[in-house]
């Protein structure tokens, strides 16, 4: 004789179940389905019609099962999804970018091609990334499947105080006082010179810069401080400051890679001193050639990434 629907439904959902519990949660499940089966058969309901209509309301017998051993049926649940987010949020952030940095770096020191370095940090970097998500998901999977806790309950306590959009008086001012000290050390470098070597002030910046390549950096500089003060004048972030942002350092990157690509944009009499006088190899000026790259693109770069990350945090508000 063939189970019924009620039968072969409750197996299916203890089956899975602790032993010791199943014949409580089988009693409790034909009790269930029973009342509800009698209830559509009092208001003229056929009995096989009424069957069938409390199992497919009562769902997946997999799913029952899971509610009654308390299995969770998500990757993450709420209890540990936040720490999660923000977690693997602060690590995608750091360690692709230091991977990328880092092995850049390591190719450009040993004399691999532009090619070469450009491939390598890529790969690395998003080797590196994969790695990250897929460590830290897994970790926070075992603590949702073990009931483990990843820290103190949240309270009140934990609200963040209010804070400001956009910048403040401070901001502008240290802004424009970073950008004039940039202009009076351009000034100084071209009439003077920056450095004193064997009883001479020279230099740093190529002399063959100004008028035109000089007057060009001038005016990324100017232009900065005019988006600082339209920043603080809006008093946030927008969509249009970022591309502004995004643009200067773009511009103020090609300027410098452009120049010290052509070997125009450090003063050649000064590396010449810096190799007699300072003893320093060829080897060891390529390496202060790297890292001074490797420094500009990584100071614009932030400064892009800064930029947007505030317009998308100024947005919300």
């Amino acid at each position: 004789m063939s189970a019924t629907l009620t039968e072969r439904y409750i197996s299916a959902t203890v089956r899975s179940l602790p032993a010791e519990s199943q014949e409580d949660v089988r009693a409790e499940l034909a009790a269930s389905i029973a009342d509800a089966v009698e209830a559509r058969t009092e208001q003229g309901e056929d009995p096989g019609a009424a069957e069938r209509e409390v199992l497919t309301g009562l769902g997946d017998p997999a799913v029952l099962a899971a509610g009654y051993a308390d299995r969770p049926l998500h990757l993450l649940g709420p209890r540990h999804y936040l720490t999660w987010r923000r977690l693997l949020i602060v690590l995608l952030w750091i360690v692709p970018a230091c991977a990328l940095v880092g092995v850049g770096l390591s190719q450009a020191l040993i004399g691999a091609d532009v090619g070469t370095i450009i491939g390598e940090a890529l790969g690395t970097a998003l080797t590196a990334a994969v790695h990250v998500a897929f460590w830290t998901t897994l970790v926070f999977v075992v603590l949702e499947r073990t009931g483990a806790e990843t820290g103190e309950a949240w309270s009140v306590d934990d609200l963040p105080e209010p804070k400001e959009t956009g910048t403040g008086r401070t901001d502008l001012v240290a802004s424009l006082v970073i950008l004039g000290l940039v202009l009076a050390a351009l000034a100084w470098d071209r009439l003077i010179g920056l450095v004193r070597l064997e009883g001479e002030w020279m230099p740093v910046l190529h002399p063959d810069l100004w008028p035109l390549w000089g007057s060009v950096l001038v005016v990324i500089v100017l232009a900065e401080a005019v988006q600082a003060v339209v920043l603080h004048a809006r008093g946030r972030w927008s969509t249009g400051l970022a591309v502004v942002s995004t643009v200067l350092a773009v511009a103020f990157v090609s300027w410098a890679l452009t120049l010290f690509g052509n070997g125009r944009l450090l003063n050649p009499e000064l590396l010449e001193m810096a190799r007699t006088v300072g003893g320093i190899d060829a080897e060891a000026m390529h390496t202060l050639g790297v890292i001074l790259v490797v420094s500009i693109v990584a100071i614009s770069g932030w400064d892009v990434i800064d930029g947007w990350v505030k317009t998308r945090r100024d947005a919300r508000r």
